[in-house]
């Protein structure tokens, strides 16, 4: 396989049978790993079921990325959130953007019934593409060389997306694929979108001025 998909999933047998369906049809010429934080629930059991390769690793996304690049030696790798569903033919466009680049990510639609998430999700694209900086849920993607060199990610709570980003753009400009994913927004809709945004202004914020993300991630909770 020249691409893996790595997938960190921590409860999520609900979501479970979406996932594998989108999977099936997206990913029928790459590797799908996904990679288990201990689930409490019936996740593991549905996704093996199923056919899919679980590893397991200790809780934490950045901890379970790193599990899923090392269980596999596919050159080319993509990290998808389990409530993420990437466009059509997105690993053809993946495999043409590496070859130019060592890594990327794509635009991002936030999915839900609030308006002002069209707006949350312009921005988002319109600062990664400003900065370079990735977030999770633009699914990024990288060649395994940039990877190892950029040392994987870091071992931290939150944020890792962030210093994920700075360590690849240090090895490459990233590919801004105007292609869009479609993530999940219940998160912003049961905290509410106004008061996720003021919080992740203030998170991100705190992060830049040295605040640890051990306590970033608390307050994120």
């Amino acid at each position: 396989m020249q691409l893996a998909i790595v997938v960190p999933v921590l409860n999520e047998a609900a979501n479970l049978p979406a996932l594998h369906a989108h999977l099936q049809q997206i990913a029928v010429n790459a590797e799908v790993i996904l990679v288990d934080g201990g689930s409490t629930d019936d996740t593991v059991h549905l996704a093996r079921s199923a056919g899919l390769n679980v590893v397991h690793a200790s809780r934490g996304r950045a901890r379970q990325m790193n599990a899923g690049a090392l269980a596999t030696q596919a050159p080319h790798l993509l990290f998808l959130h389990a409530d993420t569903q990437l466009p059509e033919a997105a690993l053809a466009r993946v495999q043409e953007a590496l070859q130019h680049r060592a890594w990327g990510r794509f635009d991002v639609q936030i999915q839900g019934q609030a308006k002002m998430l069209r707006v949350v999700a312009a921005l988002m694209n319109w600062r990664s593409r400003l900065t370079g900086i990735a977030t999770g849920d633009q699914a990024m993607f990288m060649t395994r060389q940039a990877y190892l060199q950029a040392g994987g990610f870091p071992d931290q709570p939150l944020m890792e997306d962030i210093e994920m980003s700075a360590a690849l753009k240090a090895i490459s400009a990233p590919a801004c694929l105007r292609y869009q994913v479609i993530t999940s927004g219940r998160r912003w809709e049961q905290r509410g979108v106004w008061r996720t945004i003021f919080l992740m202004w203030r998170l991100r914020l705190a992060y830049w001025l040295g605040a640890p993300a051990e306590s970033l991630a608390r307050a994120y909770r």
